[in-house]
């Protein structure tokens, strides 16, 4: 008999068949089995249900033909998952990068993936809670508690989801309230002090009306010490609660109202010195200190610790009809999501930047409609629509430290090697320009005081036909059509005086003032100088000329020298008269599938989409207008002419480079074989995934470079393996072999990268596991372990930092685990990540302002800890 020839209670018991193993495998399924072979495995208390919602209908694994990985709240209790920061630790296609902020986070699928360090990038990996799109880093990190499970999908899945995401989906589910009372109570006490608690309840509030209330709290001490300031970084102090309801007034209609509200305070995140380069002794010579090329040692010298303080709330109302061949389903959210950080952005113990602060408020309602068929025979569709509406608004703060003009002094050859003394180079630019003496250039305070945003609006039409052409084979035919439009700005007040020093323009003045010294005239008096040009016009014709030729040329020019330290040049603020600050942006996107059962135990499918992300905005200090706006030079070199110059918007320094990147788009053709027995399941997928214009977001050592790479791709094999070879054994091996490489990418910030591979993505990722069952004098137990392997990759797409920094990142880490229950719901679990110590560098970036040397963000220690549970 075909699964599609069962009966609903034949289904179900092949369901409960079904095998997640330990949450790793991507499409794990359950095996047709006799009722004795159920029963067996059932014993063993390793055979699970699992149901999917991936396709917006409920599913067995088994069922969905697309790569989906599944992780249950078994599986994040036996692995001591905290949040989505270490589901990476289990699902070899997914990375998660922490970088300088505990908000700072970003999210990779098959190497592909943005949205951190600008609240203006899009992600391309959309995270979703309960059905709720999660558009910033900062609103996506927070404990996790009362989850179901999480489902993380692999490619575009814009025809499932309205809002687009062009790499892929991490959907996380969480429990709904049930009518009987019970609930969950956990503590856990680790090394470095760390406690956290959670608590879940749940039960009946009246007549088809249920409630439940999640809270959390998570406290540690960092792992880091901070020499500079006696404190210690990279902790953990953040708090969450969570309230859900449930009404059902029949059992066609359901109603869903869930609010939450989440804190994080706490000083985040380390980043070590890995390369101590030239700029290293200037530091010490200012009396600050440096942890040199030692990241694995924990330790750091800052002036100033790194705050973060990071709120993030907001309610949805999800409402579920069913109609008599349909069900309708309408969620409602609300989100806000409010940044405030401050950092020792130079790293050292000297106060070269006394601050660099953001403050991020971003505000999103959604609405999703959705009609999805329920009585089909030949035919299952599902239609929807959304609407996406977002305000972001961030204001920072850029400004120089105390030790900074001695720093500039030593960068422009002020510092004696022998004495360690630094003479004041500036002073003696600001005489020669005549501007007061000491209190001009390189002051502390001076820097950027900055206000971006902006207003994005978009809304979509999706939806999806399966046409089951035969009992076993089944097409599918997906839409998406999105409209996306976002009205951007950026306004700067840049204060920084050596910055906004046209040297082209002074270099012309002193060589033009010199050769009227040498011709005996005074240059600092007008009458005098116009008298001289008066009577010697071909003479004076001529020393300009000369000026003017020469104030480019740096063996005549010393000025030119001094122009590396224009960190902070004046901001062209945006919209203008020349641009507009608006994008609109529209795709058609789609799937097409074929998925076929070759039998009861062995399905195969073969797909191809297309998925898209719009517009992402440079809303930061490295925003600049591109390059067929302006055309950069001093007035001096007269460059030719371009629309902001003409519209007399020139100003001193303004460079060239990007007001945003546009529009992304992917494409996949994926081939996937399942099968499942009574003792092994197996899943296999080739996928050939390209991104056209991806948008690449890389730091430069003063900021970050915003550019559509013009076409980026991955192949590669994914796979699953997960075995019982005895009854209380399960082992499980999954894994990624990829080929990524850069197509094109001519004008990328380190050059031509074209048939390169892009750095951070691993050609090998594995994840192992093994966990046994057993008894100890009544209580359930298991004992676990598991694997993750990458192999080496580099930190940076050029080879020139590449051969600088001279390290790559290569994982190689063990977790394990051991856990007891009981029938009276009490229990226990003893873990242990990273068992072995491994170290290696998470990322690494160029020092700022410190050439030559490079910082990185060192993988964190061994943690352990005790897990004590109560479940009423």
């Amino acid at each position: 008999m075909s699964k599609s020839e069962m009966t609903p209670s034949g289904r179900k018991a092949l369901s409960a068949m079904l095998c997640l193993g330990v949450g790793l495998s991507a499409l794990t399924a359950a095996a047709p089995a006799l009722a004795q072979e159920q029963e067996a495995a059932e014993e063993t208390r390793t055979m699970q249900t699992v149901t999917i919602t991936a396709t917006k209908r409920e599913q067995t694994l088994q069922d969905v033909p697309i790569a989906v990985s599944v992780v249950d709240d078994a599986t994040i209790e036996r692995a001591a998952i905290v949040d989505l920061n270490d589901l990476q630790s289990i699902i070899p296609s997914l990375r998660v990068g922490q970088l300088q902020s505990s908000a700072n986070t970003n999210f990779v699928i098959r190497g592909f993936g943005n949205g951190a360090n600008n609240a203006g990038i899009e992600p391309s990996v959309g995270v979703f809670i309960d059905g709720v799109y999660r558009s910033r880093s900062a609103s996506q990190i927070s404990d996790l508690p009362n989850i179901e499970r999480v489902e993380v999908l692999r490619g575009p899945q814009s025809t499932l989801f309205g809002k687009n995401a062009s790499a892929g989906v991490i959907s996380v589910v969480t429990k709904k309230p049930q009518y009987e009372f019970g609930g969950v109570v956990d503590g856990t006490i680790s090394n470095e002090n760390g406690y956290r608690v959670n608590g879940y309840v749940t039960g009946p509030l009246a007549e088809n009306l249920a409630g439940a209330v999640g809270v959390t709290y998570n406290k540690r001490d960092g792992y880091v010490e901070d020499i500079g300031t006696g404190t210690k970084t990279n902790e953990r102090n953040r708090w969450g609660i969570r309230g859900d309801l449930l009404f059902e007034p029949n059992v066609n209609t359901s109603f869903r109202l869930m609010a939450d509200y989440d804190q994080i305070d706490e000083l985040c995140c380390a980043a070590a010195n890995v390369v101590n380069g030239p700029t290293g002794a200037i530091v010490q010579a200012l009396g600050g200190q440096i942890v040199a090329e030692d990241p694995h040692s924990y330790r750091v010298a800052y002036n100033l610790p790194s705050t973060n303080k990071i709120d993030n709330g907001g309610a949805s109302f999800q409402a579920d009809f069913d109609l008599e061949t349909v069900r309708l389903t309408s969620i409602t959210a609300y989100r806000m999501s409010k940044l405030d950080t401050n950092q020792d952005s130079d790293f050292t113990g000297a106060n070269l930047l006394a601050e660099n602060s953001n403050k991020t408020d971003i505000d999103t309602f959604t609405q999703e409609i959705r009609l999805t068929s329920t009585a089909g025979e030949r035919f299952d569709w599902m239609l929807g629509a959304f609407y996406f509406d977002e305000k972001v608004d961030i204001e920072n703060g850029l400004f120089y430290g105390n030790d900074y003009r001695n720093y500039a002094n030593a960068l422009a050859g002020g510092l004696n090697p022998n004495t360690g003394t630094i003479t004041d180079i500036l002073a003696g630019v600001e005489s020669v320009l005549g501007l007061p003496v000491g209190t001009t250039f390189a002051q502390a305070g001076q820097g950027l005081a900055e206000s971006y945003g902006q207003d994005n609006t978009a809304w979509s039409l999706f939806g999806t036909l399966d046409f089951h052409v035969t009992e076993r084979l089944t097409a599918t035919v997906g839409l998406n059509y999105t409209e996306d439009k976002k009205d951007a700005y950026g306004r700067v007040n840049a204060t920084d005086a050596l910055s906004a020093v046209d040297f082209v323009a002074a270099g012309q003045q002193v060589i033009l003032g010199q050769a009227l010294i040498n011709a005996g005239v005074d240059p600092t008096n007008p009458a005098a100088v116009g008298a001289f040009a008066q009577a010697n016009p071909a003479i004076f014709a001529g020393m300009q000329q000369f000026a003017t030729a020469n104030a480019t040329n740096p063996a005549v020019n010393p000025f030119l020298a001094l122009q590396p330290l224009q960190f902070l040049p004046p901001f062209l603020n945006f919209p203008n008269s020349v641009e507009s600050g608006q994008t609109k942006d529209s795709a058609t996107t789609y799937t097409l599938r074929l998925a076929y059962d070759l039998n009861d135990n062995l399905n195969t499918y073969v797909s191809y989409a297309t998925g898209f992300k719009a517009t992402s905005w440079n809303l930061s200090r490295d925003s600049r207008p591109f390059a067929r706006d302006f055309i950069p030079g001093s007035p001096v070199t007269s460059p030719a002419g371009s629309p902001i110059r003409n519209a007399g918007l020139a100003l001193p320094n303004l460079t060239t480079g990007t007001r945003y990147a546009g529009p992304e788009d992917a494409a996949v053709f994926e081939v996937g074989l399942k099968g499942v027995y009574s003792t092994v399941a197996f899943n296999l997928a080739y996928f050939d995934q390209t991104i056209e214009g991806f948008q690449s977001n890389v730091f430069t050592g003063t900021g970050f470079a915003l550019a559509n790479a013009g076409k980026q791709s991955n192949k590669g094999l994914e796979f699953d393996v997960t075995w019982n070879p005895v009854n209380n054994l399960q082992l499980m091996v999954a894994g990624t072999l990829q080929d990524p490489k850069y197509d094109s990418f001519p004008n990328s910030a380190s050059g031509d990268l074209s048939g390169q591979k892009p750095y951070g993505i691993p050609e090998v990722a594995t994840s192992t596991a093994a966990t046994y069952f057993f008894d100890v004098a009544g209580w359930d137990a298991y004992v676990r372990g598991d694997w993750q392997y990458e192999s080496a990759v580099d930190h940076f797409d050029s080879d020139i930092e590449q051969a600088a920094f001279g390290e790559q990142k290569k994982v190689n880490t063990f977790n394990a685990s051991t856990g007891f229950s009981n029938d009276d719901g009490l229990g226990v679990t003893l873990w242990v990540r990273n068992v072995f110590n491994d170290e290696y560098i998470t990322t690494a970036f160029p020092a700022v302002a410190q050439s030559g040397s490079y910082m990185g963000y060192p993988v964190a220690p061994r943690s352990y800890g005790v897990t004590l549970r109560k479940t009423f």
